[in-house]
């Protein structure tokens, strides 16, 4: 039985598989095997499918409140979980930051990182800046976590062959350094940038 909710599930999938570019109406009915013309009894165009796209993706960012929990673990709370919505959905995550989605879905986040810096004791301009900043190191430390595994990928296994072929005088801290380097722990580093972050917030000025 066709519903509402296997469309938006076909279109998730669709879209994780093939990336933004490939939604379309016609792509979705083909992934169900239907009749693209059925589709309009539940979804009647793009926008809807978008918006229907948003709510399943963005749903986990609906944190409960918690007026027990300060503004910096708050801060933490909201982080970890548009770094979690984007880790399990990351093509699905783009489409929506970066399209005109015609509802509130994907000013969730903002909303909650403004009432954070609000209750930091911060103005609203700096408020505006301060969720911006929070948004991107949630996306920026997935980028980064990616691209560094891509790139640890094509190093041998052993440490010291890594960098074997450089000059020992130009790079002595790579070279000192290099097991660290190539090892990959991606929710250590997280956690402690994440720390920095905060700690940097709460040193500025209000």
């Amino acid at each position: 039985m066709l519903t509402r909710e296997r469309i938006v599930d076909a279109a998730v999938a669709l879209v994780e598989r093939n990336g933004p570019d490939a939604l379309s109406m016609r792509a979705v009915a083909n992934e169900l095997g239907v009749a693209v013309m059925s589709l309009y009894n539940h979804v009647p165009n793009k926008a809807a499918l978008l918006k229907g796209i948003a709510e399943r993706v963005m749903a986990d960012l609906d944190l409960p409140e918690d007026g027990h929990l300060d503004w910096r673990a708050r801060a933490r709370e909201l982080i970890r979980a548009f770094r979690r919505v984007a880790r399990e959905n990351p093509r699905c995550t783009d489409l929506i930051v970066t399209h005109s989605v015609e509802v509130p879905f994907g000013l969730q986040p903002v909303e909650r990182g403004l009432a954070i810096a609000h209750d930091a004791g911060f103005d609203g301009p700096t408020s505006v800046r301060l969720m911006r900043a929070i948004i991107s190191y949630a996306q920026g430390s997935l980028l980064r976590e990616t691209e560094q595994a891509k790139m640890l990928y094509h190093l041998p296994a052993d440490a010291a062959g890594a960098f074997a072929d450089l000059d020992p005088a130009r790079f002595p801290r790579v070279m000192s350094l290099a097991k660290e380097l190539t090892e990959h722990d991606a929710e250590s580093d997280f956690e402690f940038g994440l720390d920095l972050f905060i700690n940097a917030i709460d040193a500025l000025p209000r």
